[in-house]
């Protein structure tokens, strides 16, 4: 019961904030992008916020259980991918707009800003998809034996309660409903500074977490003795080629990642950005290695789990492998981490629909009033399609390497080559963008239909390697765009 209280407890604490915050949404630029007033204090809490994500909870569960330490490898493509970022941030903030299609609109061309938004919907809805899943799985769990077995509630035919505990749907559900609810209430500004209070809850829970499993399990023999076993030190049960296929799809989804660019374009100026970038590497890094130092721990203690099981040993080791106080504080940092992303994920496809589809193409002169209505309309239809998704992917560690290859491959070549490259052609960031956005999808569905990858080859391979040939051959082939085309991307 008590975990279930602080869970409840917790969501009234943002959802009050995120409330009296709401009053202070006057135009499009609170909403998406918190009036440009943030300073660097403020962006490195929600950067860190945003970026440790359930897949960090479930992902990083999942392949520790198989692969140990070495499942670090995929997190290192994200850390790689935050120090390549601090060269652009200062840019990213003097370019001045909203979003990454703003970018590749002024790079490229319209074609380049619309495809890039079908894309960021495809690769975000499919990330919050398996936020509500983690989040599901949390209520799930601590709910276990709360109720009497005898018990059983539905609304509308749905069993909210049913032998003993929230079943799965029922608590994927409920997220999903708060989710929506506390991103449309103030947008930005109630993701960026109630982000804050999550980071500080998610390094208070996971430090406090790891010296109390040590002595919960037995101690540092017990662990050596009962670790899975591995093939490999440095690869665990990894092949070279799906180590690459994590680390990989993890650095392009830094390097271009929606919600970082937003939150630049959220900063007070260019320094207050390029300065958020040193405390958000830091900030990643150390909490990466923490929530792994959970996982793997866990791994000697809770054994013999499924696969679809594997992501699952944070929340129990909260749940069953720390005391009740420290489990209650572990666990509100594991919903802090849910909640924090699938807001952040479910707000920037939001802007992309109004600023990138609506504005652009229907109603350029649409007022900011009703940009801020249509925006909130937005987060409900896309958190409904999230709901909807989440099906698909029953696994969330697929899931989540779906969406970062899907946006990596499709958009990050030409999102670099704009900071980048001079060289980069109109037509070429197009066929980039769709080459890479197309094969990633075509590879997913056949994956679905025949339940394993088309040659056994992870779709990053095949997207990347074509979406870049495409971006350099088209490139080079077209005679070198204006001046005016980068010189806006190359000036700080």
């Amino acid at each position: 019961m008590i975990y279930l209280i602080t869970v409840i407890v917790y969501f009234s604490l943002l959802f009050g904030v995120g409330v009296l915050l709401s009053f202070r949404v006057k135009n499009q630029e609170d909403f998406m992008v918190a009036g440009r007033k943030l300073t660097w204090p403020i962006l490195v809490g929600t950067l860190l916020a945003t970026w440790i994500g359930s897949g960090d909870i479930f992902s990083v569960s999942d392949l520790s259980y198989h692969h140990g330490y070495s499942s670090l490898i995929g997190s290192a493509g994200g850390w790689l991918g935050i120090i390549i970022v601090f060269f652009i941030a200062g840019r990213v903030r003097t370019f001045g707009q909203y979003t990454v299609p703003d970018i590749l609109e002024v790079r490229y061309n319209k074609w380049a800003r619309l495809l890039a938004t079908l894309t960021t919907i495809i690769a975000y809805v499919t990330i919050v998809s398996y936020q509500f899943r983690g989040g599901g799985w949390v209520l799930n769990i601590i709910s276990e034996g709360m109720f009497s077995h005898e018990t059983n509630f539905q609304i509308f035919s749905l069993p909210i309660i049913q032998s003993g505990q929230i079943p799965m749907q029922a608590a994927m559900l409920l997220v999903a409903f708060f989710v929506i609810l506390y991103t449309l209430t103030a947008g930005m500004l109630s993701v960026a500074y109630l982000d804050v209070i999550n980071g500080i809850m998610i390094i208070l829970g996971v430090f406090l977490a790891i010296p109390f499993l040590i002595h919960h399990v037995g101690g540092m023999e017990y662990i050596k003795e009962n670790l899975p076993m591995r093939k490999s030190a440095v690869l665990g049960n990894m092949t070279a080629i799906q180590a690459l296929g994590y680390f990989v799809p993890t650095l392009l989804l830094a390097l271009g990642n929606g919600n970082m660019y937003q939150r630049f374009y959220s900063a007070k100026n260019a320094s207050e950005a390029k300065k958020s970038v040193v405390g958000w590497i830091i900030g990643v890094i150390i909490i990466g290695v923490a929530l792994q130092s959970l996982a793997v721990i866990g791994s000697s203690y809770f054994k013999n789990l499924s696969p679809t099981e594997a992501g699952k040993i944070i929340i129990l080791v909260a749940h069953q492998g720390v005391p009740l106080v420290i489990g209650c504080i572990l666990i509100a940092a594991i919903v802090a981490i849910i909640i924090s992303t699938a807001n952040s994920f479910l707000l920037v496809p939001a802007t992309n629909i109004m600023r990138d589809i609506y504005q652009r193409f229907i109603d350029p002169d649409i007022s900011d009033k009703k940009i801020v209505l249509f925006s909130r309309i937005a987060v409900v239809l896309l958190g409904i399609a999230a709901f909807m998704l989440i099906q698909f992917f029953p696994r969330i560690l697929d899931a989540a390497y779906a969406a970062y290859t899907v946006y990596g491959a499709g958009l990050t070549p030409a999102l670099l080559a704009t900071f980048f490259w001079k060289r980069a052609t109109a037509h070429a960031g197009v066929a980039s963008i769709l080459t890479g956005m197309g094969i990633t999808i075509i590879w997913e569905i056949i994956r679905k239909i025949t339940g394993s990858l088309l040659f056994g080859v992870p779709a990053i391979y095949p997207a990347l390697i074509g979406s870049v040939l495409m971006l350099v051959l088209i490139s080079l082939i077209e005679n070198p765009p204006d001046e005016e085309k980068w010189r806006p991307f190359f000036t700080e």
